[in-house]
């Protein structure tokens, strides 16, 4: 089985990119296809948790809002992001061990670039903005000695588990990007509904071309209770079946026909509320996702710091938005920057 959690950061900000995050783990051969997933979080205990201040020093994973800390607080607000979506991007085959700044982070994630406008698997290129060239050496939470030793633990309790953390990537649809889009559909739930469709597909295709079965838990769409008209219309060739529909879970299997050199193939989609409760990809891609959106919004911040004096710094939310648009409209303007390229028109 391929198992796979998607969850989104950046919903209902005015500025910044949407983030959609998606992680995906290669479970041990036997692991029935047809049976829910095993808990991630009881298979590797060793190096996980959900607790973020954990006597043995492991690495929390939890929905993202409960390991963010505040502005004020003595420890760095991102530390705990930081060390767990670096510790399991360090575990993705081929990775490096470490991470010494944000756009080699940000490009291994796939969240340099804007998600496409359809569910196709191929990344659209890269965003041209200035801020997006802003250099942020990482860490910025924590000692690099101490994130090293994190990644080492958590792929030796992977190894011995026999479970592969295949990817780990985000989609970070910047302003521009989500506009355009915007101008094509209803509502941004269409928007990160499609977003998310594109992680389903391309993890359908990574399972069917290892000829495993793909479970992939989704946080509710934006409260919905039906998905069987979107998923038919993001997936056409897909035979889609109901297998619950519920008050807390949709559950659907989709399957695909043989095509583009992939054999017939199979995907179980579950929509549950709280998905990053039960399963830890789906904790683990709000993490990725929230950590990137930090991320872009720190060098964001940066770029428009060298040309604002005393500029406050914004997360992005609608009100601290308009009073950092307030902030740098005139010297935005002197640039040449569209507030295109900076708010989200919906």
């Amino acid at each position: 089985m391929i198992f796979a959690g998607i969850d989104e950061a950046g919903y209902g900000p005015l500025l910044g990119p949407l983030c959609v995050g998606c992680a995906v783990f290669a479970l041990p051969a036997g692991t029935a296809a047809d049976a829910d997933p095993p808990c991630l979080w009881r298979a590797l205990g060793a190096a996980v948790c959900r607790a973020p201040n954990d006597r043995r020093r492991r690495i929390a994973v939890e929905d993202s809002k409960k390991l963010k800390g505040a502005k004020d607080a003595a420890a760095h607000p991102l530390r705990h992001l930081e060390r767990g979506v670096g510790a399991f991007a360090s575990a993705v085959p081929g990775a490096p061990a470490e991470w010494t700044d944000a756009a080699s982070l940000l490009a291994a994630l796939g969240a340099g670039a804007s998600a496409p406008p359809a569910t196709g698997h191929a990344d659209a290129p890269a965003p041209t903005d200035p801020w997006h060239a802003s250099v942020l050496p990482l860490p910025v939470g924590n000692d690099a000695g101490s994130l090293r030793i994190a990644g080492a633990m958590l792929r030796a309790t992977l190894a011995k588990a026999g479970i592969e953390a295949a990817e780990l990537r985000v989609r970070a649809i910047d302003p521009r990007e989500f506009n355009a889009q915007a101008a094509r559909v209803a509502n941004k739930a269409t928007i990160n509904f499609m977003a998310a469709a594109a992680h389903v597909d391309r993890v359908r295709r990574l399972a069917a071309s290892r000829g495993a079965h793909a479970w992939i838990a989704l946080d509710r769409q934006g409260g919905r209770t039906e998905y069987r008209a979107p998923l038919q219309s993001s997936f056409p060739d897909a035979r889609i079946r109901i297998l619950e529909e519920s008050d807390a879970v949709q559950r659907y299997r989709l399957e695909f026909p043989a095509a583009d050199g992939l054999p017939a193939h199979a995907a179980t989609l579950s929509f549950e509320m709280g998905g990053e409760e039960r399963h830890l990809p789906v904790a683990l891609a709000s993490m990725a996702a929230k950590f990137a959106r930090e991320l872009h919004m720190r060098r964001l911040n940066a770029y428009f710091a060298r040309h604002v004096a005393d500029l406050k710094p914004t997360a992005g939310y609608v009100q601290d938005g308009r009073r950092w648009l307030a902030d740098v409209g005139g010297t935005a303007n002197e640039l040449g920057i569209a507030e295109s390229a900076l708010v989200r028109s919906i």
